[in-house]
């Protein structure tokens, strides 16, 4: 089966939307991955073309090779439904719009990501962000993640860190309880995977 993806104007749609989500493979040693998507049909956008299903030819500084196509590239490309996001919570955090970078700098950094994958993160999500007054921020647990889009890699790697961000911009402070974050043991094959959702 091919699926033909087109993209889905979000104004339509009253579902959250995973924006951004990129995927980065680091094997220790150069070797042919396949990654899939357990959800094809929630996808909107995706970069290559997914069809059944990405192939690459991954190397240990992350530069990937399209198996399809023979294009270079630094990380594969999807947007999609958020089918578990579920608004506020009681738990995250909220931060001012002026203080996001150095929040986001700080917290990417527990959650596991490398100076160069933050500074992707950051780059792309700083000016949304300060745009708001404030903004409540969480990240979603890894269950939720993976029961929003399973992952399919193989050869299986040694450590996956998948890290999602929801906010939702707000005009004034509100309480919650600060998140819990863990940093992650990484080692070995990692599979590296960020992205946001601005919820409704």
């Amino acid at each position: 089966i091919e699926y033909d993806y087109q993209y889905i104007n979000e104004a339509e749609c009253d579902v959250d939307i995973d924006k951004k989500p990129i995927i980065y493979l680091y094997p220790e040693e150069a070797m042919e991955v396949s990654v899939k998507l357990k959800y094809p049909e929630n996808l909107t956008t995706t970069y290559p073309k997914y069809k059944n299903g990405w192939n690459v030819l991954a190397h240990p500084n992350g530069e990937l090779i399209d198996l399809e196509t023979n294009r270079s590239l630094y990380g594969l490309y999807w947007e999609g439904f958020n089918t578990v996001s579920s608004g506020i919570q009681d738990a995250g955090f909220v931060v001012k719009g002026e203080d996001s970078a150095s929040f986001l700098e700080e917290k990417l950094e527990i959650l596991g990501l490398t100076e160069r994958e933050s500074n992707e993160f950051i780059i792309y999500w700083l000016p949304i962000l300060e745009a708001n007054e404030y903004n409540y921020i969480r990240f979603e647990t890894m269950d939720e993640i993976n029961e929003n889009m399973p992952l399919e890699i193989n050869p299986k790697p040694d450590t996956i860190i998948r890290v999602l961000m929801e906010f939702k911009g707000l005009d004034k402070p509100i309480y919650v309880k600060e998140q819990k974050l863990t940093y992650p043991n990484r080692y070995g094959f990692t599979v590296v995977e960020w992205g946001g959702t601005e919820l409704n």
